[in-house]
């Protein structure tokens, strides 16, 4: 039996709750750091935050769609974010609509155009470690994810 026949025997229920589970948790998450102004979008703007302060980051979302496939520099980027967060133990998903998360997190606002939401990090708000139960969540959705060798997991967000 090969590893994609064992990974295969997953139920699918089961499998589709828990992508609904972390999609929710991610949905929530978001609005939860953008109130409390601990969210910071942008590929460029996340580096330098990782490269100035790596400590007080505690989520990484890594969003493109289908036409951004092509992009070699955006996928460069995501490589080297990636590395990043698995050296730095920052927990990082990715998500397939960039659309959708303009829509959850209002990027006409502040970043200005959808682009600007390739990258999005949750930082802490201050030195305490920040408890908040969608963090929580997506912490153990990731932790699962990787005990399966799926070391950047995609999550559905909803509708």
């Amino acid at each position: 039996m090969t590893l994609e026949e064992v990974r295969g025997q997953d139920t699918v229920p089961e499998s589709t709750a828990r992508m609904q589970g972390a999609g929710k948790a991610l949905h929530e998450l978001l609005l939860s750091a953008q109130r409390q102004g601990c969210l910071t979008a942008g590929v460029y703007e996340s580096a330098k935050v990782l490269n100035v302060d790596p400590d007080n980051v505690t989520f990484c979302v890594l969003a493109a769609g289908e036409e951004d496939e092509g992009d070699i520099a955006l996928q460069i980027h995501f490589t080297l974010i990636q590395a990043f967060c698995c050296e730095n133990d920052i927990d990082i998903v990715r998500v397939g609509d960039v659309q959708r998360l303009a829509a959850i997190v209002g990027a006409g606002e502040e970043a200005g155009a959808p682009g600007d939401l390739h990258c999005i990090l949750i930082s802490n708000p201050n030195e305490d470690a920040w408890k908040d139960p969608a963090l929580e969540k997506l912490s153990l959705f990731c932790e699962e994810s990787r005990s399966v060798n799926d070391w950047v997991p995609s999550i559905t967000l909803p509708d």
